[in-house]
């Protein structure tokens, strides 16, 4: 194994054992889609995060990766990608909008259970590290744009599904007029301390919305930084 092999796999604290103790606690929380649990298993958590922090990389938690944005808690992150793409393939979902490109894990995540992630950050340092991380990772269906997260990307609408890694005090109506019939929005919704991860599918006559659970996030901020 060369050093580019062993950075990527990663050592100790990020070995293979501890990446199968945390899908195990996936499993036992409810996870259940295998690719998802696959992608958990192989993205290499420890190198979205500061150095300092990789070896708490496979934990279930949520840590800091600077500009006041954190890395979403695994179990969070499965359990969005799971919501959006459970019972669709790829050929259902081959326009997704991703809101708050952060250090690009949610994204590695879900790259290769749909065609194309349409994703948006509005700090320009993390856009520019996230698509240089990713692409040195070989994922590579994803187009970048800095900007407001809260006007969606209305130059590619509309889109299969839309996932939402901030909350606003209420949803969005650009998100909802950009989302494709057919198609789910998956948003943590409300003010820190009373937040819900909901998930909207729009109908063939409207929209239908659902609580999933209680969540904390990072609030979703409007312009760009």
């Amino acid at each position: 194994m060369n050093d580019e092999q062993r950075r990527i796999e990663g050592i100790g604290m990020t070995s293979a054992r501890t990446r199968e103790r945390l899908v195990q606690r996936l499993i036992d929380n409810g996870i259940s889609h295998q690719v998802i649990l696959d992608r958990i298993r192989r993205v290499p958590r420890h190198l979205f995060v500061d150095e300092a922090l990789q070896s708490r990389a496979y934990e279930d938690s949520a840590l800091p990766i600077g500009h006041g944005q954190t890395i979403s808690q695994p179990y969070i992150v499965a359990l969005m990608t799971q919501a959006l793409v459970d019972g669709k393939g790829i050929r259902d979902l081959g326009k997704v909008l991703e809101v708050g490109t952060g250090c690009g894990y949610q994204t590695a995540v879900l790259a290769t259970l749909v065609g194309t992630i349409y994703t948006i950050e509005r700090i320009r340092d993390l856009s520019r590290a996230t698509r240089n991380r990713l692409s040195d990772l070989g994922v590579h269906n994803i187009r970048y744009r800095h900007g407001d997260g809260m006007q969606g990307w209305p130059g590619q609408a509309p889109f299969d599904g839309i996932l939402v890694a901030a909350a606003p005090s209420g949803i969005p109506e650009a998100l909802l007029e950009q989302l494709a019939v057919g198609g789910r929005l998956i948003i943590p919704v409300g003010p820190p301390g009373g937040q819900e991860l909901v998930r909207v599918t729009r109908g063939a006559t409207g929209l239908e919305q659902e609580t999933l659970c209680q969540v904390s996030f990072v609030p979703l901020l409007e312009g760009t930084g």
